[in-house]
């Protein structure tokens, strides 16, 4: 157990080795809980566990490579590549594939990404007629978030516009008529979204003929961040451990700071009541910080309502104290802030080792301005992922087009596409390829014969005569591509879209070598729908789209929203905006719970230094 990264201490061998049973450990900031938890896995895996039949979810698949990278030094590679690792929605879509179909769940079914949900429910509102009314109606992001809450913290839609929602309660029939309509179209269309990844898996393990297969496919599961899952997470776990109750959790309740997601502290403070005869042990020797940080920051927690009681504490000396510097404004704030930046980049601390940390992300607009005043280079954490720019999503959704050719967004935004198709043309084209079918005849899921494929090749369709040409180089594009190797359909989809894309987005220079990324990504995969599930389910998260050109400076400093930083590690860190009514925030100070998350956030933003 020490071939990793040096000895583990008393209370991470005590995880490490645990025996059989529910396990909760308490993992503080800073106190080696990637190290543990991979170091686990390889103990299990050297007491006779056949790797195969060890599942580890984390929030990330870089998350899991990681782990699973410190457990092949113990192990070897041959033994830790056959765990599952990955995300929850990633090891979901895994099952669903092979058992799918005591659910009526084709195995071809595609996987939309939150923005596809979305105008998903869009076109649905449209359609109902609800964007015309006299009174306000959500828009389709909102309902969205009104959805995902609903399904992940398993909670009624009239609880969730209660206490979430409340502008919305008035409108609580047509968003009901909207989520009726956007299950069926989804159950039409063959396709799911990330919440039916967990719905679906949690249905398997309790599906007469697929539950006790599902549940008996590991001895052992591990979760990382156990304090962000949420409900529905918590409904998985438990049915999958109802045999065999071999669990491990990783967890700090003090980082539970993504309510806004469904995520539920209340799954972590509840561990021992959820999974009885649990064990519990503490990490609490921290390897960041110094100990007048970790002073502050017990200090933040200790009046919190409920926690895992812990104290941190560090060999790492006292080091200098924190400082609370009062502004009188905005402007004076950011005059402080950027003086101390380059004072510090003088001592030898530099600007990548320094971050500036805030509440939300206008919180830092004019600290912004002076630091570009000053010449003082930054990168701001955020932004679109690489698969949410808009072309990638072009290239993907036409890939979803030829994997499933029901999938009625993906044919919506690819057809417009086409010089010369809008909107409206394009809804005339998915009425006459055939895309939407009526419940009767979707059967048990996507029929075999793709249909509005071959019809994409009739010359009777309704094309505009303005669009005809660039029509047909659409429909031979996709005529070509569908039996080509996964990087190869991307090459040739891409000849269709290089003029596409520079008569639709700017930038298009750094847009094609995002195009060349995507192909060389796909050229590892064996199969195109093993690639666009891996891609939606677990995604690059650079984008040369809003990165703009390369900096010539070799530094640059951090600005982050507390929610990114988490997890993250830097020598000096600046927090602004730490007054009432931003930290914390005035929106969220109803409830005591409310509280003690802003609490939470607080110490999230104290602990990566």
């Amino acid at each position: 157990m020490s071939r990793d990264g040096g000895a583990l201490n008393e209370q991470q061998r005590a995880a490490v080795a645990f025996g059989e049973g529910p396990l909760l450990i308490v993992a503080g900031a800073g106190t080696g809980k990637t190290k543990t938890l991979a170091h686990r896995v390889a103990y299990l895996i050297e007491g006779g566990v056949s790797p195969e039949r060890i599942l580890l979810l984390t929030f990330s698949r870089r998350a899991a490579r990681e782990m699973l990278s410190r457990a092949a030094r113990i192990v070897g590679e041959a033994q830790a590549t056959k765990v599952w690792g990955g995300t929850f929605h990633a090891m979901g879509n895994r099952p669903l594939r092979t058992y799918g179909r005591a659910l009526s769940l084709p195995p071809e079914f595609t996987v939309m990404d939150q923005a596809d949900a979305a105008d998903l429910m869009n076109l649905i509102r449209s359609e109902l007629g609800l964007g015309q009314q006299q009174s306000r109606f959500p828009r389709k992001d909102t309902l969205a978030d009104m959805y995902s809450r609903v399904v992940n913290a398993r909670q009624k839609l009239s609880d969730v516009l209660e206490t979430s929602f409340p502008w919305c309660s008035p409108e609580a029939a047509g968003i009901k008529a909207v989520f009726h309509a956007y299950i069926d179209r989804k159950r039409q269309q063959g396709v799911l979204d990330y919440d039916d990844l967990l719905l679906y898996w949690h249905a398997l393990t309790k599906a007469e003929k697929t539950g006790d297969v599902v549940v008996g496919l590991f001895d052992h599961i591990l979760v990382d961040e156990y304090q962000d899952t949420n409900v529905a997470q918590l409904d998985i776990l438990r049915e999958m451990c109802r045999v065999n109750r071999n669990v491990t959790v990783v967890g700090d309740d003090a980082q539970a700071i993504y309510s806004f997601r469904a995520a539920t502290v209340r799954n972590i403070l509840d561990f021992p009541a959820h999974f009885p005869r649990a064990e519990v042990i503490r990490l609490e020797q921290n390897y960041r910080s110094t100990s007048t940080i970790l002073g502050l920051t017990n200090a933040v927690m200790e009046p919190a309502a409920e926690k895992h009681a812990k104290t941190l504490w560090s060999e790492r000396g006292t080091g200098p104290l924190p400082r609370l510097v009062t502004c009188l404004d905005e402007t004076q704030q950011a005059d402080i802030v950027c003086k101390a930046i380059l004072e510090q980049r003088e001592q030898g601390i530099a600007l990548r080792q320094q971050a500036v940390l805030f509440r939300t992300g206008h919180h830092s607009d004019l600290l912004e301005v002076e630091l570009g005043r000053r010449n003082i280079p930054f990168v701001k954490c955020g932004g679109l992922k690489f698969i949410e720019t808009a072309h990638v999503k072009d290239i993907l959704a036409m890939l979803r087009v030829l994997e499933n050719p029901l999938d009625e967004m993906s044919w919506f935004r690819s057809l417009q596409l086409v010089d010369g198709i809008g909107p409206g043309t394009a809804r005339q084209l998915i009425g006459a390829l055939g895309v939407r079918r009526p419940p009767a005849d979707q059967g048990a899921g996507v029929p075999s014969a793709e249909s509005p494929l071959l019809a994409l090749q009739s010359e009777s369709l309704p094309v505009p005569a303005t669009a005809s040409e660039a029509f047909d180089a659409f429909r031979w594009a996709l005529r070509e591509a569908a039996d080509l190797p996964p990087g190869s359909q991307i090459d040739r989809l891409r000849h269709f879209y290089e003029p596409v894309m520079e008569r639709l987005h700017g930038n298009a220079e750094a847009r094609l070598r995002d195009l060349e990324q995507l192909e060389h990504i796909a050229s590892g995969y064996a199969s195109r729908r093993e690639f666009i599930t891996d891609l939606t389910l677990d995604p690059p998260t650079s984008s040369g789209d809003f990165a703009g050109p390369p900096l010539l400076d070799d530094d640059y400093l951090i600005l982050s929203t507390i929610h990114s930083a988490k997890g993250c590690e830097w020598t000096s860190v600046h927090v602004i905006h730490a007054a009432d009514g931003m930290i914390p925030s005035d929106m969220a100070t109803k409830t005591r719970e409310e509280i003690d998350e802003e609490r939470r956030l607080f110490f999230v933003a104290l602990t990566p230094s």
